[in-house]
């Protein structure tokens, strides 16, 4: 199935990963959102667990191992061409995750990879609603 003008909305994780109180953020190297900062993540395969797929997508796009952890929020990523048409449609499953082991080094689809203070990340041009999710995966990691 194609990404853009998809028969049915595509299924993705994203993850909220954390390290020492930063969070890491990529910058989008493909459209959707091509050049804005958010977090790593992608399609998931065929056959593929959730979990799987962000551990797999944050190993692909950043060179890091991560400890998956529980669900932070569910949300649709839907952009329309000029016509009206739906060009893509993500369902995204946003996990919160740790660092594990390994050293941050951005992959081919990304065009930057950083760890980030989230008070500090509204400075960077972000995707939307990537504020209000990385603000309740930090509370969830708090045990707010």
């Amino acid at each position: 199935m194609s990404r853009a003008y998809p028969s049915r909305p595509i299924v993705a994780v994203g993850a909220i990963v954390v390290k020492a109180g930063k969070v890491l953020l990529v910058r989008r190297g493909r459209e959707p959102s091509r050049g804005l900062w958010s977090v790593p993540g992608g399609a998931v395969k065929a056959g593929e667990g959730l979990r799987e797929a962000v551990a797999r997508e944050v190993k692909e796009e950043c060179g890091i191992d991560v400890n998956v952890g529980e669900v932070v929020e569910v949300v649709d990523r839907i952009h329309t061409d000029r016509n009206g048409r739906v060009r893509y449609h993500y369902v995204i499953i946003d996990f919160l995750a740790s660092w594990r082991r390994g050293r941050l080094k951005a992959a081919s689809d990304i065009s930057g990879a950083l760890w980030v203070d989230p008070r500090t990340m509204g400075d960077l041009p972000l995707t939307e609603g990537l504020a209000g999710v990385v603000k309740k995966a930090v509370n969830l990691r708090r045990g707010n």
